[in-house]
């Protein structure tokens, strides 16, 4: 069972590995509570992941790490495992879904660990890692079924309070829900008052149908950039352990974790990977009755590709209404795109791209489309843009 002694002497033994992180004021972010993020993201291997694996590998006897470790991860519970098994002299071996991003399987490399990557998800790697482990009697690495590992993420929880004793309201993201279980446990013994509120994506909500139905329900797919929190089935443990102090749990949409995930790095200068940025999109987009209240949001990880950092921006911007394109129809003659040019620059928004095309077999011979993306500041912005431009008679497609 997960008790408070074990939490207690977790936080001992992670106090010279890990960084007790910042909690900051997030203002500008939402203006209806009073919002701070506990900042896992600038965590040591950059999440919160290191806390439960280091502990783990830390309770092994010594016959257990010769045996060697194996784990499965998207990525972070991963570069945890690969750290700690590091610091212990202990051989790793670590199953990642082909999908995890680059940055994720070559930092894990770098720790030293052997990295095998599956075909599909998370849960994929984890059937493969199991098998592995059987065959060679070593030992499995989970990465959130497992008390230690929970006792591990649970720290967090107890930094969170001694840092907010007055916090009402804890939210945190949810994939098989080792953070979420460990955090409640620690919020509740220590602030029964505290609310704590889960976040998963949308597209991979396996624990918030599980929580609902008040058992286990595995998914047949997951569909989100959050890979963290890609999971298809949560954990026996960890459902338990949220049933008794978890509040609520509820989805947010690529789309929103993309527009939170920009707002953090525009308005507090913190990069987050999608998975960390779900709590936030949570309070952004009004999912949770947090309004007038001290809120904690967890941003459980920063690590994020550059190359999906360069879609995800483009997305949230697009999200927000600050991006756009707008399609014209028009007749082809000298002027037309002068004039609509005016139109927008007089509205204050910066065109970026125009595209000419010729009409279709529909339209009159001299008719044509052209394509305009421009930056706007947001949607009452862009509506004003395209009223502007109706009213001068000109057709949006």
């Amino acid at each position: 069972m997960l008790t408070f002694d074990k939490v207690h002497l977790a936080g001992q033994t992670l106090r010279d590995v890990i960084r007790i992180t910042d909690v900051i004021a997030a203002p500008n972010l939402v203006k209806d509570c009073e919002l701070y993020l506990k900042t896992e993201n600038l965590q040591n291997t950059g999440s919160f992941k290191l806390r439960g694996a280091y502990f783990k590998i830390a309770m092994l006897s010594d016959e257990e790490r010769k045996k060697g470790i194996v784990a499965c991860s998207a990525g972070n519970h991963a570069q945890g495992v690969a750290l700690a098994a590091k610091h212990f002299g202990v051989n790793a071996t670590i199953f990642l879904p082909g999908s995890a991003p680059i940055s994720k399987i070559e930092a894990t490399r770098q720790y030293g660990a052997k990295i095998c990557l599956s075909d599909g998800v998370y849960d994929d790697a984890y059937a493969q890692a199991m098998e592995y482990a059987v065959n060679k009697d070593a030992t499995f690495i989970h990465p959130f079924d497992d008390i230690n590992v929970i006792a591990g993420q649970a720290t967090v929880g107890v930094e969170i309070i001694d840092q907010m004793p007055d916090v009402e309201a804890v939210i945190v993201p949810v994939g098989g829900g080792g953070l979420i279980a460990g955090v409640a446990f620690a919020v509740k013994s220590l602030n029964p008052k505290c609310a704590v509120y889960g976040v998963q994506a949308k597209g991979a909500d396996s624990m918030k149908q599980s929580f609902c139905e008040k058992t286990r329900i595995s998914v047949d797919s997951v569909s989100t950039f959050a890979d963290g929190i890609a999971v298809k089935s949560p954990g026996e443990l960890t459902l338990d352990i949220c049933e008794k102090n978890v509040d609520d749990i509820v989805t947010v949409s690529d789309d929103e974790t993309a527009v939170a995930l920009l707002s953090m790095m525009e308005r507090q200068k913190l990069v987050s990977e999608g998975a960390g940025a779900v709590a936030v999109a949570a309070v952004m987009s009004g999912k949770l009755p947090v309004n007038g209240k001290r809120v904690c949001a967890v941003v459980s990880g920063g690590n994020i590709d550059v190359n999906i950092l360069s879609r995800v921006i483009s997305r949230g911007l697009t999200a927000s209404g600050r991006l756009t394109n707008l399609v014209i129809s028009l007749i082809d003659k000298p002027g037309q795109l002068k004039e609509v040019s005016a139109i927008i620059a007089d509205a204050g928004a910066n065109v970026i791209g125009v595209q000419y095309t010729p009409g279709g077999e529909t339209m009159d011979i001299n008719g044509c489309f052209i394509s305009i993306s421009m930056e706007t500041k947001n949607f009452d912005h862009l509506h004003m843009i395209k009223k502007s431009l109706t009213d001068n008679g000109f057709d949006l497609v």
